[in-house]
């Protein structure tokens, strides 16, 4: 399978699904927006990958990439190819499909737990994903339900932690592919952003969660797997 990433900044990269893209043989590559690289064409990629970033989905003037990247995703979107986005990639999907991005009534930084809709458990997507499990996040932003989707996770401080589109197009605004290092590069670059706050943690918190991480490199194997099965078969 050709897989191929969208990275908005610097420190937010594809953590560990690096490792289950080298071990199930794919092959992969990236426009790094920060560097100003074009997108490719949609005939190069069997699975679009979107990365998180610290920005908003409409600042345009700071970010004007951002114009660009909505018009490719929305291109990708209509071709059928199956889409991953991950926080701020689930955002863009969700505002490319007419839902609307909006602030979430609380941050939520850290490590908490994220619940699936049990209604949707036989979603393909979810086959090995437990009904309960903690996951990283980083956002203040949230986004709707776009027409069509299907809600497929939730947490105690945000409705719509994840969604699926026609079988092919899934947001989740929370991060499995996280390591430590990757998580120490969020904080290291978003520091500014670790004020009080009932969904917020603090960095000792946050850092050297193996147990967490371990399950967490699972369960986005898991899914990636899922994808990957939807792929082939569809």
């Amino acid at each position: 399978m050709k897989i191929y990433c969208i990275q908005h900044v610097e420190f937010e990269t594809l953590g560990t699904i690096v490792e289950w893209i080298e071990k199930r043989n794919h092959s992969l590559s990236i426009t790094r927006l920060y560097e100003n690289q074009n997108f490719p064409s949609l005939d190069r990629f069997d699975l679009l990958i979107v990365m998180g970033g610290p920005m908003n989905i409409y600042e345009y003037e700071k970010y004007p990439w951002l114009r660009k990247e909505k018009t490719f995703l929305k291109e990708a979107i209509s071709a059928g190819k199956a889409v991953l986005g991950i926080c701020l990639g689930a955002q863009l999907i969700a505002d490319a499909l007419k839902a609307e991005v909006f602030k979430n009534n609380d941050k939520e930084i850290g490590w908490f737990p994220v619940f699936k809709i049990k209604q949707e458990s036989k979603n393909p997507l979810l086959k090995g994903i437990p009904e309960e499990f903690i996951a990283f996040h980083w956002h203040g932003d949230t986004f709707g339900l776009p027409e069509g989707a299907i809600r497929l996770f939730e947490s105690g401080a945000c409705k719509n932690q994840g969604f699926i589109y026609k079988n092919r197009v899934i947001g989740l605004q929370f991060h499995l592919e996280m390591s430590n290092r990757t998580i120490r590069n969020v904080i290291e670059n978003c520091r500014d952003e670790l004020i009080e706050g009932t969904y917020i943690q603090n960095e000792e918190e946050m850092l050297d969660k193996d147990s967490f991480l371990a399950e967490s490199k699972l369960l986005i194997f898991r899914m990636l797997d899922n994808i990957q099965e939807i792929v082939k078969n569809t």
